[in-house]
């Protein structure tokens, strides 16, 4: 599809905004990393600026699945700044928000999600929310995916590749990373 002039500086503004802000889920990514944890990282967005961040915790924890990075800012958003409107957010993540994530997020009213790497294992975000029950059909979501790829695939594949790491070894999403 071809911009025209002031529509390609537009899309590019808007390009630059998300690799900004995918840097900053790419440093929690990569917090979450040199700790051991599975390297997703996310911070939440209103009005350019950062009013909450998290990374995964617990994922050597294999009975409760509940600290993803998602889940984690967006409970340090609600208790700091329960002020804040959700619709009014951007969530970026250095993965794709898996199914319990993207449907956290949906309930609490974030519109708009910036991924890095897709979950080919897991990711929600293509849940067709227009054949689900009355209150999720007429939610319009704004899905932007592949900001910074191949920064965040760098980051799962040096997990997937530290024998010390053993969560998800050996699964689709694990041997998807590694093919690359």
């Amino acid at each position: 599809m071809s911009w025209p002039y002031w529509g390609q500086q537009v899309k590019d503004t808007i390009d630059r905004v998300h690799e900004e802000f995918m840097q900053c889920a790419l440093q929690q990514a990569q917090e979450a990393l040199a700790a051991g944890e599975f390297p997703v990282g996310c911070v939440i967005v209103q009005a350019g600026k950062i009013v909450a961040n998290g990374a995964r915790l617990n994922s050597s924890v294999e009975l409760c699945e509940l600290d993803h990075a998602e889940i984690v800012a967006l409970r340090s958003l609600q208790k700091d700044r329960p002020d804040i409107d959700l619709s009014q957010v951007t969530v970026y993540s250095t993965m794709e928000p898996c199914l319990m994530c993207y449907a956290t997020l949906i309930v609490n009213g974030v519109r708009h999600i910036v991924y890095g790497y897709e979950d080919a294992m897991g990711g929600g975000t293509n849940l067709q929310l227009n054949t689900l029950s009355p209150l999720y059909r007429t939610i319009d979501m704004k899905i932007t995916g592949h900001i910074l790829r191949k920064e965040s695939l760098e980051l799962f594949q040096q997990f997937f590749r530290d024998e010390s790491n053993t969560y998800l070894k050996g699964t689709l999403l694990a041997e998807y990373t590694l093919q690359q």
